[in-house]
């Protein structure tokens, strides 16, 4: 993919919207261009945070906890960041990320994305806002399902 198509896609990005051009094509060329093949895992939980994600093309799933208790907790479309939580936070992986078909990706190394953040107090602001979001809807989503845990075991008790 040519770097002026990087471009594109990562100023389509909500996390990158309000970064000047020039930092844009920094951080295009500072990323490198992965393919995933359907079921491939992306990143695993538990795994040290060294890149994030931008995906260009397919769908990936998330899921948390390990073996036959995984549980797949959402989706991420194109044009979705994923990763940067664990590496704002300097933890290992919180869920493990697979390819959901054929999957095409820009990796941003961690020390890249860190310190365009330091330079980008508006990317800053929008990766906040991003982690609130989806903190709130994973808030909202746990709520929903403990009422409904409640009212099956108030059906079956």
């Amino acid at each position: 993919m040519s770097l002026s198509k990087e471009v594109e896609i990562l100023s389509n990005t909500p996390l990158f919207r309000g970064v000047e051009l020039a930092k844009l094509k920094l951080l295009a060329f500072m990323s490198e261009e992965r393919v995933f093949h359907d079921g491939e895992t992306i990143m695993r939980q538990g795994e040290e945070a060294t890149a994030a994600f931008v995906l260009l093309d397919g769908k990936a799933d998330v899921f948390v906890g390990t073996g036959s208790d995984e549980q797949r907790v959402a989706s991420i479309g194109q044009n979705e960041m994923f990763g940067e939580m664990a590496i704002l936070s300097d933890m290992p992986r919180s869920a493990t990320v697979r390819a959901s078909g054929d999957v095409r990706a820009l990796r941003f190394d961690k020390s890249a994305l860190l310190q365009l953040m330091r330079e980008t107090p508006n990317m800053a602001l929008e990766v906040m806002r991003s982690l609130a979001n989806r903190l709130e809807r994973t808030t909202r989503e746990l709520g929903r399902a403990r009422s409904d845990l409640a009212l099956s075991r108030g059906r079956h008790g």
